[in-house]
Protein backbone atom coordinates (compact mmCIF):
# COMPACT_ATOMS: atom_id res chain seq x y z
CA UNK A 1 0.00 0.00 0.00
CA UNK A 2 0.98 3.36 -0.70
CA UNK A 3 0.32 5.81 2.76
CA UNK A 4 -0.13 9.70 2.27
CA UNK A 5 1.64 11.51 5.04
CA UNK A 6 1.30 14.86 5.40
CA UNK A 7 3.36 17.50 7.95
CA UNK A 8 4.51 20.50 6.27
CA UNK A 9 5.88 22.70 8.65
CA UNK A 10 7.29 23.55 11.34
CA UNK A 11 10.83 22.56 11.65
CA UNK A 12 10.70 21.17 14.88
CA UNK A 13 7.49 19.70 14.44
CA UNK A 14 8.63 17.96 11.05
CA UNK A 15 11.61 16.59 12.68
CA UNK A 16 9.82 14.98 15.00
CA UNK A 17 8.22 12.93 13.01
CA UNK A 18 10.72 11.18 11.83
CA UNK A 19 11.57 8.60 14.74
CA UNK A 20 7.70 7.72 13.99
CA UNK A 21 7.88 7.17 10.49
CA UNK A 22 11.37 5.44 10.45
CA UNK A 23 9.75 2.68 12.68
CA UNK A 24 6.84 2.80 10.86
CA UNK A 25 9.01 2.00 7.23
CA UNK A 26 11.64 -0.41 9.23
CA UNK A 27 8.12 -2.52 10.29
CA UNK A 28 6.15 -2.02 6.88
CA UNK A 29 9.15 -2.66 4.15
CA UNK A 30 6.11 -3.62 2.15
CA UNK A 31 4.53 -0.31 1.80
CA UNK A 32 5.63 2.92 0.44
CA UNK A 33 5.19 6.22 2.67
CA UNK A 34 4.88 9.68 0.49
CA UNK A 35 5.88 12.74 2.99
CA UNK A 36 4.51 15.74 2.43
CA UNK A 37 6.72 18.80 3.87
CA UNK A 38 8.54 22.01 2.72
CA UNK A 39 11.41 21.53 0.55
CA UNK A 40 14.44 22.26 2.87
CA UNK A 41 13.57 19.43 5.12
CA UNK A 42 14.06 16.87 2.98
CA UNK A 43 17.24 15.55 4.45
CA UNK A 44 15.35 15.04 8.10
CA UNK A 45 13.99 11.38 5.68
CA UNK A 46 17.38 10.85 4.12
CA UNK A 47 18.05 7.00 4.15
CA UNK A 48 14.26 6.05 4.73
CA UNK A 49 14.16 3.56 1.55
CA UNK A 50 10.65 3.82 1.71
CA UNK A 51 9.67 7.51 1.97
CA UNK A 52 9.73 9.20 -0.90
CA UNK A 53 9.37 13.07 -0.13
CA UNK A 54 7.56 15.67 -2.09
CA UNK A 55 7.50 18.99 -1.76
CA UNK A 56 5.03 21.19 0.03
CA UNK A 57 5.26 24.50 -1.95
CA UNK A 58 2.54 26.95 -0.95
CA UNK A 59 4.03 30.30 -3.23
CA UNK A 60 1.39 29.07 -5.77
CA UNK A 61 -0.86 30.45 -3.17
CA UNK A 62 -4.64 29.63 -2.58
CA UNK A 63 -7.12 27.28 -2.94
CA UNK A 64 -5.29 27.15 -6.83
CA UNK A 65 -2.01 25.60 -5.15
CA UNK A 66 -3.88 23.35 -2.73
CA UNK A 67 -5.61 21.77 -6.00
CA UNK A 68 -2.69 21.42 -7.84
CA UNK A 69 -0.55 19.59 -5.03
CA UNK A 70 -4.14 17.32 -4.70
CA UNK A 71 -3.10 16.72 -8.67
CA UNK A 72 0.54 15.95 -8.02
CA UNK A 73 -0.12 13.40 -4.97
CA UNK A 74 -2.80 11.43 -6.76
CA UNK A 75 -0.01 10.09 -9.44
CA UNK A 76 1.63 8.03 -6.54
CA UNK A 77 -1.23 5.85 -6.77
CA UNK A 78 -2.41 6.80 -3.03
CA UNK A 79 -4.34 4.27 -0.82
CA UNK A 80 -4.95 6.22 2.58
CA UNK A 81 -3.86 9.84 3.65
CA UNK A 82 -2.47 9.98 7.12
CA UNK A 83 -2.25 14.23 8.47
CA UNK A 84 -0.23 14.58 11.19
CA UNK A 85 -0.87 18.49 11.34
CA UNK A 86 -5.15 19.29 11.21
CA UNK A 87 -4.48 22.84 9.87
CA UNK A 88 -6.96 24.35 6.93
CA UNK A 89 -4.95 23.51 4.41
CA UNK A 90 -4.70 19.97 5.36
CA UNK A 91 -8.17 19.66 6.09
CA UNK A 92 -8.89 20.76 2.28
CA UNK A 93 -6.76 17.63 0.85
CA UNK A 94 -7.55 15.71 2.95
CA UNK A 95 -11.48 16.61 1.81
CA UNK A 96 -10.75 16.39 -1.42
CA UNK A 97 -9.27 12.86 -1.17
CA UNK A 98 -12.43 11.70 0.54
CA UNK A 99 -13.92 12.39 -2.62
CA UNK A 100 -11.96 10.06 -4.28
CA UNK A 101 -13.06 7.11 -2.13
CA UNK A 102 -9.82 7.37 0.59
CA UNK A 103 -9.59 6.84 4.18
CA UNK A 104 -7.91 9.69 6.35
CA UNK A 105 -6.44 9.30 9.43
CA UNK A 106 -5.96 12.25 11.91
CA UNK A 107 -3.32 13.35 14.21
CA UNK A 108 -5.58 14.27 17.68
CA UNK A 109 -3.02 17.48 18.28
CA UNK A 110 -4.86 18.27 22.16
CA UNK A 111 -4.75 22.11 20.98
CA UNK A 112 -7.56 22.28 23.75
CA UNK A 113 -5.73 20.27 26.48
CA UNK A 114 -2.60 22.48 25.66
CA UNK A 115 -4.35 25.80 25.98
CA UNK A 116 -6.01 24.47 28.96
CA UNK A 117 -2.29 23.88 30.71
CA UNK A 118 -1.13 26.95 29.41
CA UNK A 119 -4.18 29.18 31.30
CA UNK A 120 -3.70 26.67 34.53
CA UNK A 121 -0.07 25.53 34.84
CA UNK A 122 1.34 22.29 35.19
CA UNK A 123 0.22 21.48 39.01
CA UNK A 124 -3.57 21.56 37.62
CA UNK A 125 -2.57 19.11 34.75
CA UNK A 126 -0.13 15.63 34.51
CA UNK A 127 2.01 15.40 31.65
CA UNK A 128 0.80 15.38 28.54
CA UNK A 129 1.14 12.63 25.35
CA UNK A 130 3.72 13.68 23.94
CA UNK A 131 4.38 14.52 20.24
CA UNK A 132 5.79 11.47 19.26
CA UNK A 133 2.73 9.16 20.82
CA UNK A 134 0.47 11.77 18.90
CA UNK A 135 2.21 10.70 15.81
CA UNK A 136 1.98 7.49 16.66
CA UNK A 137 -1.83 6.89 17.24
CA UNK A 138 -2.44 8.43 13.95
CA UNK A 139 -0.30 5.71 12.43
CA UNK A 140 -1.85 2.80 14.52
CA UNK A 141 -5.16 4.40 13.76
CA UNK A 142 -3.74 3.44 10.36
CA UNK A 143 -3.53 -0.06 11.41
CA UNK A 144 0.37 0.61 11.04
CA UNK A 145 2.25 -0.14 14.20
CA UNK A 146 5.08 1.47 15.57
CA UNK A 147 7.85 1.07 17.84
CA UNK A 148 10.61 3.21 20.16
CA UNK A 149 13.31 1.80 18.85
CA UNK A 150 14.80 4.72 16.39
CA UNK A 151 18.42 6.07 17.74
CA UNK A 152 19.38 7.91 14.37
CA UNK A 153 19.12 8.93 10.89
CA UNK A 154 21.85 7.74 8.12
CA UNK A 155 24.86 9.36 7.56
CA UNK A 156 25.05 11.27 4.46
CA UNK A 157 28.21 10.23 3.58
CA UNK A 158 28.84 13.31 1.18
CA UNK A 159 27.10 15.74 3.55
CA UNK A 160 29.83 14.21 6.53
CA UNK A 161 32.73 14.45 4.12
CA UNK A 162 32.34 18.41 3.49
CA UNK A 163 31.50 19.23 7.32
CA UNK A 164 35.10 17.16 7.67
CA UNK A 165 36.19 19.39 5.05
CA UNK A 166 35.19 22.59 6.57
CA UNK A 167 35.82 22.02 10.08
CA UNK A 168 38.34 18.75 10.36
CA UNK A 169 37.18 16.00 12.66
CA UNK A 170 36.51 16.54 16.63
CA UNK A 171 39.72 15.72 18.31
CA UNK A 172 38.30 17.91 21.11
CA UNK A 173 35.25 18.60 23.04
CA UNK A 174 32.77 20.40 20.49
CA UNK A 175 29.42 22.16 21.99
CA UNK A 176 26.71 24.10 20.05
CA UNK A 177 24.58 26.62 21.25
CA UNK A 178 21.58 27.52 19.57
CA UNK A 179 20.55 30.34 21.52
CA UNK A 180 17.54 31.67 20.19
CA UNK A 181 13.92 30.92 19.93
CA UNK A 182 11.05 32.52 17.55
CA UNK A 183 9.57 34.23 20.62
CA UNK A 184 10.58 35.98 23.74
CA UNK A 185 9.51 33.87 26.10
CA UNK A 186 11.44 31.12 24.74
CA UNK A 187 14.69 32.80 24.36
CA UNK A 188 17.14 32.52 27.31
CA UNK A 189 18.23 36.26 28.18
CA UNK A 190 20.54 37.89 26.18
CA UNK A 191 23.45 38.79 28.25
CA UNK A 192 23.57 35.17 30.28
CA UNK A 193 23.71 33.53 26.51
CA UNK A 194 26.68 35.67 25.78
CA UNK A 195 28.30 35.16 28.83
CA UNK A 196 27.91 31.40 28.44
CA UNK A 197 29.35 31.29 25.38
CA UNK A 198 32.40 33.65 26.41
CA UNK A 199 32.95 31.35 29.01
CA UNK A 200 32.56 27.88 27.17
CA UNK A 201 35.15 29.60 24.57
CA UNK A 202 37.98 30.41 27.41
CA UNK A 203 37.85 26.30 28.33
CA UNK A 204 40.85 24.87 26.85
CA UNK A 205 40.20 22.13 24.46
CA UNK A 206 36.95 23.46 23.54
CA UNK A 207 35.29 24.64 20.29
CA UNK A 208 31.91 26.58 20.41
CA UNK A 209 29.99 26.18 17.36
CA UNK A 210 26.89 28.84 16.83
CA UNK A 211 23.37 27.59 15.34
CA UNK A 212 20.60 29.44 14.35
CA UNK A 213 18.48 30.69 11.55
CA UNK A 214 17.29 34.12 10.21
CA UNK A 215 18.80 37.55 9.09
CA UNK A 216 19.11 39.05 11.91
CA UNK A 217 19.86 36.30 13.81
CA UNK A 218 23.03 35.25 11.99
CA UNK A 219 24.57 38.32 11.59
CA UNK A 220 24.99 38.63 15.55
CA UNK A 221 26.33 35.55 15.55
CA UNK A 222 28.62 36.25 13.17
CA UNK A 223 30.06 39.17 14.78
CA UNK A 224 30.00 36.69 18.22
CA UNK A 225 32.41 33.90 15.91
CA UNK A 226 34.71 37.10 15.35
CA UNK A 227 35.45 38.31 18.49
CA UNK A 228 35.37 35.50 20.45
CA UNK A 229 38.26 32.55 20.18
CA UNK A 230 37.26 28.91 19.62
CA UNK A 231 33.74 30.13 18.50
CA UNK A 232 32.55 28.97 14.93
CA UNK A 233 29.42 30.45 13.40
CA UNK A 234 27.82 28.13 11.48
CA UNK A 235 24.06 29.96 11.51
CA UNK A 236 22.97 30.36 7.86
CA UNK A 237 25.98 29.52 6.37
CA UNK A 238 25.44 25.53 5.70
CA UNK A 239 22.39 23.59 3.98
CA UNK A 240 20.73 21.39 6.64
CA UNK A 241 22.16 17.98 5.46
CA UNK A 242 25.40 19.35 6.39
CA UNK A 243 23.97 21.24 9.62
CA UNK A 244 22.73 17.91 10.45
CA UNK A 245 25.97 16.55 10.03
CA UNK A 246 28.03 19.11 11.92
CA UNK A 247 25.28 18.59 14.59
CA UNK A 248 26.11 14.61 14.54
CA UNK A 249 29.86 15.68 15.76
CA UNK A 250 28.91 17.25 18.72
CA UNK A 251 29.52 15.96 22.00
CA UNK A 252 26.50 18.40 23.14
CA UNK A 253 23.77 20.59 21.84
CA UNK A 254 22.52 23.66 24.19
CA UNK A 255 19.37 25.11 23.01
CA UNK A 256 16.05 26.67 23.72
CA UNK A 257 12.68 24.71 23.63
CA UNK A 258 13.05 25.18 19.81
CA UNK A 259 13.92 23.39 16.53
CA UNK A 260 17.34 22.60 16.85
CA UNK A 261 16.81 20.19 20.08
CA UNK A 262 14.83 18.59 17.90
CA UNK A 263 17.08 18.03 14.77
CA UNK A 264 20.18 17.28 17.41
CA UNK A 265 17.98 14.09 18.54
CA UNK A 266 17.35 12.90 15.12
CA UNK A 267 21.04 12.74 14.98
CA UNK A 268 21.63 10.78 18.03
CA UNK A 269 23.13 14.17 20.00
CA UNK A 270 22.96 14.65 23.80
CA UNK A 271 20.91 17.89 24.15
CA UNK A 272 20.35 20.06 27.41
CA UNK A 273 17.28 22.36 27.16
CA UNK A 274 16.35 25.48 28.52
CA UNK A 275 12.17 25.91 29.21
CA UNK A 276 10.82 28.86 30.53
CA UNK A 277 7.66 30.42 29.25
CA UNK A 278 6.96 26.63 27.66
CA UNK A 279 7.22 23.33 29.37
CA UNK A 280 8.23 19.90 28.17
CA UNK A 281 5.16 18.34 30.09
CA UNK A 282 2.99 19.73 27.59
CA UNK A 283 4.75 17.11 24.92
CA UNK A 284 7.38 18.75 22.88
CA UNK A 285 10.40 17.70 24.67
CA UNK A 286 13.21 15.90 21.93
CA UNK A 287 13.39 12.24 21.31
CA UNK A 288 14.56 10.43 24.33
CA UNK A 289 16.60 12.96 25.75
CA UNK A 290 17.17 12.76 29.73
CA UNK A 291 15.01 14.71 31.63
CA UNK A 292 17.49 15.76 34.12
CA UNK A 293 19.04 17.67 31.35
CA UNK A 294 15.96 20.00 31.20
CA UNK A 295 16.80 22.98 32.85
CA UNK A 296 14.24 25.46 33.99
CA UNK A 297 12.63 27.26 36.74
CA UNK A 298 9.71 25.71 38.95
CA UNK A 299 7.36 28.88 38.94
CA UNK A 300 3.28 28.79 39.53
CA UNK A 301 2.75 30.85 35.79
CA UNK A 302 4.45 28.06 33.85
CA UNK A 303 3.74 27.17 31.42
CA UNK A 304 2.29 30.80 29.76
CA UNK A 305 2.03 29.54 26.03
CA UNK A 306 1.74 26.85 24.00
CA UNK A 307 4.29 27.87 21.50
CA UNK A 308 6.16 30.71 22.90
CA UNK A 309 4.87 34.41 22.19
CA UNK A 310 6.75 37.50 22.79
CA UNK A 311 4.99 39.07 25.86
CA UNK A 312 5.19 37.85 29.29
CA UNK A 313 1.64 38.14 31.47
CA UNK A 314 3.37 40.22 34.36
CA UNK A 315 6.35 42.02 31.86
CA UNK A 316 9.10 40.52 34.31
CA UNK A 317 9.93 37.47 32.68
CA UNK A 318 11.21 35.97 36.08
CA UNK A 319 10.99 32.35 33.86
CA UNK A 320 14.45 33.49 31.95
CA UNK A 321 16.83 34.35 34.89
CA UNK A 322 18.27 30.82 34.56
CA UNK A 323 21.89 31.08 36.22
CA UNK A 324 24.75 30.53 33.54
CA UNK A 325 26.33 28.29 36.72
CA UNK A 326 23.41 25.76 36.35
CA UNK A 327 23.98 25.31 33.02
CA UNK A 328 27.82 25.28 32.39
CA UNK A 329 27.54 22.37 35.38
CA UNK A 330 25.24 20.55 33.61
CA UNK A 331 27.39 20.75 30.61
Amino acid sequence: MTYLVMRFQSVGNVAMTVPVLESVCRLHPQDTFVMVAKKRLSPLFYGLPNVRFHEADFSRGGLKGLLQLFHELRTYSIDAVIDLQDVLRTKILRFLFRLVGLRNYVVDYGRVEKRKMALQGTRHLGPLPTEFERYRRAFESAGLATDEAFTTIPVNVEASSAVEQLYGVNTERWIGVAPFAKSKTNTWAYQCTKDLIVRLSRTPNTRVYLFGSGKIECELLRQWASIMPNVVNAAGVLPLEQELELMRYLDVMICMDSANQHLASVVGTRVITLWMGTHPNMGFAAWKQQPSDRIQRDMACRPCTVHGTNHCRFGNYLCQQIDVNTVLERI
